[in-house]
């Protein structure tokens, strides 16, 4: 019961962090040269979110509540806690009837010289038997309960996968629309100065044609986000759930510890803590494999009913099979195998888990450097050389083609960014969910002004 609680509180406790992950900084002041601030929007637990959006908290509830798999693991578990039932069982009594000496031919024509004999049998079970199979039952039923706590992780972190692709869809979204912001103005500009014959009529043509690209593009973040949000749904059995916007900072990435410390926690990831459960269920293998060693005695008695003598007698019996430890030695061979081979598995499990977490880290720790390199170099430089273009155009100093030069670099730059954040919000969902580490995006005193 231990192991299981502990099990449970670990589970909510990456419920949590994996919440924590990507619904982050409440009221979060973003640059201007960054993503707008509709896209920084409210945190689980921080403030309330619109009536039409949705937290990842929210989602997760959903998902516990509703998910066949869950409700399946139930099922299972029922069904081994009655084989636990029927290996606590005892051998059956067997009841018998024996009839002897009679429908013969000559004296024992008939029933004259009949002998009936009315008997109990048993098997009478010896060297623990019954308490190898009922302590493999029991192992066998806290390995289901680990694997069940295993599954409900499983989903949460891809519930966090698929609410980030909301996310990302949204904040694609908002992206064109500062671009169309920005076209609306070009074309403004390139309009007055057709007007006053100062460009000729393809600069206000080609400006409205790249306005209408960035309406492409928000539109297309928006079917996005829409088509996102039904995946995310699917995982609450609803096939055709209205479709809401989440909230969600990607850009929002906190730190973590070096990877020698996160190396470290890696026995608390579910992959590996099943093999203890595993290991729990081969030893039981083997007890009751051992246990074969020492043969069953078979007993029986009666009473038999002499016919010809109008008589009763007693009678009883014993049985012992012989052999019985050199016909268990194979199967307690093939039990000390896969006990033996536990750690091996166990060992290239953790390599493998190890290389995972070592990619991951990596990818976390790259794309997070990317994406504050754009936030306090690349996209101020940006902003301000749009502005100066802006200036430079209207005063007409700058080609319309320069112009828009910048704007679409400075587009690229901020989906560049989008694209870097979104890998390092995968890469740390993948390293909670091996560490069972929160990691949360502290709140600044900025970022909490008023």
């Amino acid at each position: 019961m231990t192991h299981r609680l502990r099990r449970c509180l670990w589970a909510r406790q990456l419920l949590v962090l994996l919440a924590a992950g990507i619904a982050t900084a409440s009221h979060a002041r973003v640059l201007d040269t960054s993503l707008p601030s509709s896209v920084a929007v409210e945190a689980a637990g921080d403030g309330a979110a619109s009536p039409e959006s949705m937290t990842l908290d929210s989602a997760m509830a959903r998902v516990l509540e509703r998910h066949p798999d869950l409700k399946l693991a139930g099922f299972t578990e029922q069904s081994l806690r009655a084989a636990m039932d029927t290996a606590a069982q005892r051998p059956p009594l067997t009841a018998g009837v024996l009839v002897e000496n009679a429908l013969g031919t000559g004296n024992a024509s008939g029933f004259k010289n009949a002998q009936v004999t009315l008997s109990l049998a048993s098997v009478l079970e010896r060297g623990g038997k019954r308490e190898a199979r009922q302590a493999l039952a029991s192992t066998r039923l806290d390995a289901v309960a680990f694997s069940r706590e295993a599954k409900r992780l499983d989903l949460l972190a891809e519930v966090a996968r698929r609410y980030l692709d909301v996310v990302a869809a949204q904040a694609e979204a908002e992206i064109a629309a500062i671009d169309i912001e920005q076209r609306t103005r070009t074309v403004a500009a390139a309009t007055k100065r057709v007007q006053a014959g100062a460009s000729p009529e393809s600069a206000r043509l080609t400006a409205e044609a790249m306005r209408a690209r960035a309406e492409l593009d928000r539109n297309r973040g928006r079917r996005e986000a829409e088509a996102a949000f039904r995946r995310l749904a699917v995982l609450w059995s609803e096939r055709n759930a209205p479709v809401a916007s989440v909230t969600g900072d990607p850009l929002a990435l906190p730190a973590v510890p070096g990877f020698d410390a996160l190396a470290q926690l890696l026995e608390r990831t579910p992959e590996l803590q099943r093999f203890a459960g595993e290991e729990r269920i081969r030893e039981a293998r083997l007890q009751l494999a051992r246990s074969a060693r020492t043969p069953d005695v078979e007993w029986q008695v009666g009473i038999r009913r002499l016919q010809d003598l109008s008589a009763w007698g007693l009678v009883a019996g014993a049985s012992i099979p012989l052999g019985a430890s050199h016909r268990a030695d194979p199967e307690i061979r093939a039990a000390e195998s896969d006990l033996e081979s536990v750690s091996l598995e166990r060992e290239s499990s953790e390599l493998t888990l190890y290389a995972t977490l070592a990619q991951a880290y990596g990818q976390f720790v790259a794309r997070k450097s990317e994406v504050e390199q754009s936030r306090d170099d690349l996209l101020p430089r940006l902003a301000r050389a749009e502005a100066a273009a802006e200036r430079a155009y209207r005063a007409g100093a700058l080609s319309y083609l320069e112009w828009a030069q910048v704007q679409s670099d400075t587009t690229a730059a901020r989906k560049q960014q989008l694209a870097a954040a979104i890998g390092a919000q995968r890469a740390l969902i993948e390293i909670q969910r091996l560490t069972g580490e929160p990691f949360v995006q502290p709140a600044t005193a900025k970022e909490n002004a008023p």
